[in-house]
């Protein structure tokens, strides 16, 4: 088993992943577990598991937190929080057992960077709960307490969802500022800043302010997946990779591979032949116009819409929204394994993947629909469909 020695940067959901039952592996994958729960901490509320059926969950994951039982009781902040962690630090998983030896039953795995709800210490194994799983993991492969409290800093996201109709986004926080942007209901926006009830969030059209009043802030970490959870997303994903690939030859007709914007012509490279013509479709759009709250490829769409209406030409429904666009498909694990066709998740904002560290997108009312790079800002999740 061997330990992480260096870590650069970490982001949500980049967890490795390897199918063996014994132990733990320094196998890679560039598809990421989906079916677990992830775990949303606030302020004000416990740090509790979420179980559910696999059948009733998104395809990704679910985020819920649960209020304090005793009102009365002090507001915990979040250190106080992050303390009562347990992180994976591995190269792959750790394996959560039924009893605190390596002749326990493994129940589940602890990925790279997930964290689990410390309950004790026995023997040199802390017992947690994690997702739906409750049981033991080594100590030496994970950290907690003091320890826990700067790694939960890292490896968790800071979110922002909005919780009105349509929320502005102003330059400096205050009601008397300039607007530069608008965000829908329910979007994910990163929240890098919170002060005086007012949250500096990261979107399409740069940096800016929200009211706190309308938007509700948690942290997100991924949780551990079962062996029952782990059977039947595999399961799942294998079944929706069949039907999209199925819907997406059927409704694939002559597509033009190339699109043109001030004569310049893109073309989608790599990756699979269903990606590829997601892709390609989605840059015959290239120079049309951005309109917020619209879904029309020539007369104007947002971000999601532009996501929706590309993948709804070979079939495959996604939601109008960029916080669902999240929970769709399979996570891949980071830019250097994105095909194109894979949707690329920012804060409040989503694009199509096309190859060459370049995406397609709704970028806003200014520029429109555009060809940009990839890397242009932080990437919270990539989602693959086919």
């Amino acid at each position: 088993m061997a330990h992480k020695t260096k870590r650069t940067a970490v982001y949500l959901l980049t967890a490795t992943m390897a199918f063996s039952g014994m132990g733990m592996t320094a196998q890679a994958s560039s598809i990421l577990p989906g079916g677990g729960v992830s775990l949303a901490l606030e302020n004000g509320n416990k740090l509790e598991d979420v179980t559910s059926e696999v059948a009733t969950l998104p395809i990704e994951s679910i985020i819920e937190s649960i209020p304090l039982g005793d009102s009365e009781a002090p507001e915990p902040t979040e250190e106080d929080l992050f303390r009562n962690l347990v992180i994976a630090q591995v190269d792959s998983y750790v394996n959560v057992r039924s009893m605190p030896s390596e002749e326990g039953e493994i129940l589940g795995k602890l990925y790279d960077n997930s964290v689990g709800t410390f309950i004790g210490e026995e023997n040199g194994w802390y017992q947690i709960n994690s997702g739906s799983v409750t049981g033991y993991v080594k100590a030496e492969y994970c950290v907690t307490g003091e320890a826990a409290v700067e790694i939960a800093k890292q490896v968790g996201k800071r979110i922002a969802t909005v919780t009105t109709e349509t929320l502005y986004v102003r330059e400096e926080p205050s009601t008397e500022c300039d607007i530069i942007g608008m965000v829908p209901g329910t979007a994910d926006l990163l929240a890098l800043e919170e002060a005086d009830g007012w949250v500096r969030v990261d979107i399409e059209e740069g940096e800016g302010w929200v009211s706190g009043d309308y938007v509700s802030l948690h942290s997100e970490f991924v949780q551990a997946e079962s062996k029952e959870e782990e059977e039947r997303r595999l399961a799942k994903e294998e079944e929706e990779r069949r039907k999209a690939q199925a819907a997406a030859q059927a409704a694939q007709a002559a597509q033009n591979s190339t699109a043109a914007q001030n004569n310049v012509t893109y073309a989608a490279s790599g990756g699979s032949e269903m990606g590829l013509a997601v892709a390609n479709y989605g840059l015959q759009f290239v120079g049309n116009p951005y309109v917020y709250g619209g879904s029309s490829l020539t007369n104007g769409t947002d971000c999601s819409g532009f996501v929706m209406s590309v993948y709804a030409n070979f079939g495959v429904s996604l939601p109008h929204s960029d916080a669902g666009d999240r929970t769709q498909g399979y996570a891949v694990d980071g830019l250097a394994n994105a095909q194109p066709g894979d949707i690329i998740c920012y804060s409040g904002h989503v694009a199509i993947y096309i190859g060459g560290g370049q995406i397609v997108h709704a970028s806003s009312s200014t520029t429109g629909i555009i060809v940009s790079n990839a890397n242009y800002r932080e990437i919270l999740a990539i989602r693959r469909i086919f």
